[in-house]
């Protein structure tokens, strides 16, 4: 009896050495690792996370088409609420509800300077189309025009008043937190309003500069996503750990090409790129210019003879296209690491949860700002005209003469006409 139990302990001890099978769900653990790490292409958790994210952006696609179908002013409109939003989770990110309890009014001192920035940056760029709207209104226009002039005087005061608040506000205990949140505030107002301003210049320009850097963005950040997601192995930043350079390269190429084809799309509508010159919201009719009408390129020999197509109309516009996806896809991504930098900084996962599956406003906003001064530079610089047409001329006539300085010239130019006529004849 004792030599059996004995027998039975010497037989479990070696069985207690002998190596266990694995699992299967233990070897799936294990082979899900690469030197260490898990590979990008066998997260379990991520399909949860993309049915989620893509809900959201069919929603979020979805509103941005009805905006653009209603046209110019609701384009800007939603910029505006975008800024907020951005601005609200930029403020939340370092504010202390501790130190703010002894400190009351301070939230809507922050306020005061972004309504104040808002109000200069969008007096500056919209000044034309304000005087434009009003212009069939002696009064409203004379208002108008003041406003305008003195515009720069009135946003400086607001400055002084709200710079003058900070100083009475000023608190013992408090001083540092105080100062932080006032150069914080200024670091926002350049961060919001300093890509912001570039895209509602863009969108006055004709929407077609306004929706086509902004889709391409769209177009990088989704294919990005699906590339990484299907194909990612590696790694492309330590900032990003989900970013791959599968996602990276296959997005590049996606956007390039998407670029070339829905310039050719958007190039075919007047609504999107005739530029808006008033505030209001009718149908615009103009002459597109030479950059929307199609060149015609005989593909001749290169072709065999089955071939249906001879020849292709390519827009002027569709090479410039080019060089804003070469950006999209390959600079513009520099703004999400910024981002992704800044969030690890401050020891955060998203700027806020306004977006389901996507974070806040500020974590879908991150490439946009660097492409929109971008789209802004491109246009000015290759696009628009550089030397004085007559609607640059006739801007400068009705911002900077009243509106007896405008009689007045219209009353010469027709003398002068008059005399021309009577030379000729």
């Amino acid at each position: 009896m004792q030599r059996d139990t004995s027998s039975s302990d010497v037989s479990a001890s070696h069985t207690g050495r002998v190596r266990r099978r694995r699992q299967p769900s233990e070897a799936t653990a294990d082979g899900n690792r690469a030197n260490g790490q898990p590979l990008l292409v066998n997260d379990q958790n991520k399909y949860r996370s993309m049915l989620i994210r893509t809900y959201s952006t069919v929603w979020m696609i979805g509103g941005f088409v009805f905006i653009v179908y209603m046209g110019h002013l609701y384009i800007w409109a939603m910029v505006v609420v975008i800024q907020i939003y951005m601005a609200r989770e930029l403020f939340n990110l370092l504010r202390k509800s501790s130190e703010e309890k002894q400190l009351p009014g301070f939230r809507l001192l922050n306020w005061h300077f972004f309504f104040t920035a808002m109000l200069y940056t969008y007096g500056r760029f919209l000044s034309r189309q304000l005087v434009n709207t009003v212009t069939s209104d002696h009064l409203l226009y004379k208002v108008v025009s003041g406003l305008i002039k003195y515009q720069m005087f009135i946003c400086y005061f607001l400055y002084i008043a709200g710079f003058v608040w900070f100083i009475l506000t000023l608190k013992k205990k408090a001083y540092k937190y105080q100062f932080k949140q006032y150069a914080w505030t200024h670091m926002i107002l350049l961060t919001v309003f300093a890509q912001s301003s570039f895209t509602v210049a863009n969108i006055f320009e004709g929407i077609f500069w306004f929706l086509l850097p902004a889709s391409l963005i769209v177009i990088n950040d989704i294919f990005a996503y699906l590339f990484g997601f299907f194909l990612g192995r590696t790694p492309l930043i330590k900032l990003s750990p989900k970013k791959t350079w599968e996602g990276f390269i296959g997005a590049s190429v996606t956007t390039i090409i998407s670029a070339f084809l829905l310039a050719n799309v958007m190039g075919r509508s007047q609504w999107l790129t005739c530029p808006r010159k008033d505030l209001s919201t009718g149908w615009l009719y103009c002459d597109p210019g030479p950059m929307f009408k199609p060149e015609h390129y005989s593909l001749g020999e290169w072709v065999p003879h089955w071939f249906p197509w001879k020849e292709l109309a390519i827009m002027p516009v569709q090479w410039h296209a080019l060089a804003l996806g070469l950006f999209a896809s390959i600079i513009a991504p520099f703004g999400g690491f910024f981002a992704s930098g800044f969030k690890r900084a401050f020891k955060i996962k998203d700027f806020g949860d306004s977006i389901p599956g996507h974070g806040g406003i500020t974590d879908r906003m991150d490439c946009q700002m660097v492409m929109a001064v971008f789209a802004y530079i491109y246009h000015q610089s290759f696009i628009a005209p550089q030397n004085f047409s007559v609607e640059i001329i006739l801007d400068q006539i009705i911002r900077n003469l009243t509106y007896e300085e405008q009689k007045y010239l219209y009353q010469q130019l027709g003398e002068i006409f008059h005399e021309r006529q009577l030379m000729q004849s």
